[in-house]
């Protein structure tokens, strides 16, 4: 086992979604940040735990033919991009691997893995940037909080900004710094400008100017709105949010509009969007309209499907099926989104979509009693995944089909294996990078209804297999074998029949049934049948 402050040479063999790269020392997980796959260094241990540890290059032997050179002079201070210094290829390849492995480990689900979403652009493709403010030296400074801290980096050009957000912010700290306006400190709840929020319309490119202050001082503001009015023909809305909290949610409930419209307009799958400073809008435009199309290929509704949007934002993921489909019917927690979906469906004419202000599941279970019948579900929720009682009104609801948007491919893969237990099958996985240089990623899922009902009987000469015509894609070997390979457990050909006998296939007579007047067979372990039934997926048996 390895100790702190040893070095050991070793080659890096894995990427993790946090960035860092993996090894193996005496047998042990080391984790080594700012590494690339096929990296050769001497590695020195900084941290050990019962089951990995952490280490730094102490020396770059041989570098990766995955590694670049990197531009950005604040990439390994602020925190915000892991991937800069590998090329996008691999960051990409690394992506895949991050969205195929949470649905095999954590969902025991092997469907077909689509092609990853790779982005057009890597840099520039940010539509909003949020800067806190601090005092540095007397003066007031924005940027990024280093990782896991609130220490500020100062920073104006991000690459993954439009320029234009550094002008605009060099002009604001311009003016803060002339007339002596503080920068918020979080510790003492004192100064005044907490943060700087930039929007802009990917389509459009209209700009909102958004500045987050602990208290009114709409005067003071008045001259720096001229200013930016002038230089600046883009912006079209420059908004004053109040936050008096000692928090650290960046926005506050009350807003002012100081100069121009109070919202900005841009186009998302061809709709017009309407977006506030409180709206939620998909931070990369174009990569997010990818998204949504193959959301929408998934769907594959026809003109008399009613399709429910859960935690559907500002309605643009339903709205971009709107024309597909009889009736959209979206969900939402947060009042304002729900405002701006139903605004946003009245300014593209749309008018077979409405919207429900609550928890998803709580109005969801309403609407059911109500006899609102879903054919497809399109569910996009939190990082954190769907609420268990979201997941029992789905399976309630039962669909025809279930589309899934997530940013997270850990809790999909949790939430995928929830609802195939309950009587629906993974077909499909797709992931996208909305986000590249970072370690996010995010992807869509097609689950369809189980049929089990439905059965064809199939007479097949050979002993080993007794299989209806669903089934025959795989013998009783090739499940066994494929089973042990992905889970190292051996099953029984009677494990499988069982198996199969109680999801609904269809058995020859006599087939593993025992001639004795009181049979007892063993009953198939639990570990045993989930990997079973990841087996069948995988054969699309099931």
């Amino acid at each position: 086992m390895p100790e702190k402050n040893q070095v050991f040479k070793a080659e890096i063999t894995g990427m993790t979604s946090e960035g860092n790269g993996v090894c193996r020392i005496d047998g042990m997980a080391v984790f080594v940040p700012e590494t690339a796959v096929g990296d050769l260094c001497d590695i020195k241990i900084v941290k050990v735990l019962k089951s990995y540890a952490f280490g730094i290059v102490d020396r770059l032997i041989k570098p990766s033919t995955d590694r670049k050179e990197d531009n950005c002079p604040v990439y390994k201070k602020c925190g915000g991009c892991l991937f800069r210094h590998i090329s996008y290829e691999a960051e990409c390849r690394i992506k895949s691997s991050i969205v195929n492995d949470a649905f095999k480990r954590i969902g025991g689900i092997s469907p077909v893995f689509e092609d990853l979403l790779s982005a057009e652009a890597v840099s520039s493709y940010r539509n909003k940037a949020q800067y806190p403010l601090a005092a540095v030296d007397g003066k007031a400074v924005c940027g990024f909080f280093a990782p896991r801290s609130h220490r500020l980096v100062p920073v104006t050009n991000c690459a993954l900004q439009p320029p234009v957000f550094s002008s605009i912010l060099e002009a604001i700290l311009d003016y803060i710094n002339e007339k002596k306006l503080t920068g918020y400190s979080e510790g003492t709840n004192t100064g005044i400008i907490r943060h700087i929020y930039l929007r802009r319309g990917a389509h459009s490119g209209e700009i909102m100017v958004c500045l987050v202050v602990r208290k009114d001082i709409s005067r003071q503001l008045s001259a720096l709105c001229r200013i930016l009015a002038k230089r600046f023909s883009d912006i079209k809305s420059i908004v004053m949010n109040i936050n008096p909290k000692k928090t650290n949610v960046i926005l506050g409930d009350e807003c002012t509009t100081l100069w121009g419209s109070d919202t900005i307009t841009d186009t998302m799958c061809e709709n017009t969007v309407r977006i506030s400073p409180l709206s939620f809008y998909q931070v990369n435009t174009l990569q997010a309209e990818r998204l949504y199309a193959k959301a929408l290929e998934y769907a594959a509704p026809d003109k008399n499907d009613v399709i429910a949007d859960l935690y559907c934002g500002a309605g643009t993921i339903g709205l971009s099926m709107a024309k597909q489909a009889a009736r959209i019917i979206g969900v939402e927690i947060i009042p304002q989104a729900v405002e701006n979906a139903k605004t946003n469906a009245e300014l593209n004419n749309i008018t077979n979509a409405e919207f429900f202000c609550g928890d998803a599941g709580e109005v969801f279970g309403k609407l059911r009693k109500q006899g609102c019948k879903p054919d497809i579900i399109v569910i996009d929720p939190p990082r954190k995944g769907c609420s268990s009682e979201t997941i029992d009104v789905i399976a309630e609801a039962a669909p025809r089909k279930i589309v899934m948007i997530s940013c997270n491919p850990a809790t999909a893969a949790r939430d995928a294996k929830l609802l195939s237990e309950n009587g629906y099958s993974v077909k499909k996985v797709c992931g996208a990078d909305l986000f590249p240089r970072t370690g996010h990623v995010e992807c869509v899922v097609l689950l369809s209804k189980l049929q089990s009902q439905q059965h064809i009987e199939v007479e097949l000469k050979t002993d080993e297999l007794d299989l209806t015509s669903a089934e025959s894609k795989a013998t009783y070997d090739e499940i066994k074998d494929y089973i042990y390979k992905n889970s190292g457990l051996k099953v029984s050909s009677l494990n499988i029949a069982q198996v199969k006998q109680k999801y609904g296939f269809e058995l020859r007579k006599n087939y593993y049934i025992s001639k004795k007047e009181n049979p007892r067979q063993p009953k198939c372990p639990k570990e045993k049948e989930e990997a079973i039934i990841s087996a069948l997926r995988y054969f699309q048996m099931v």
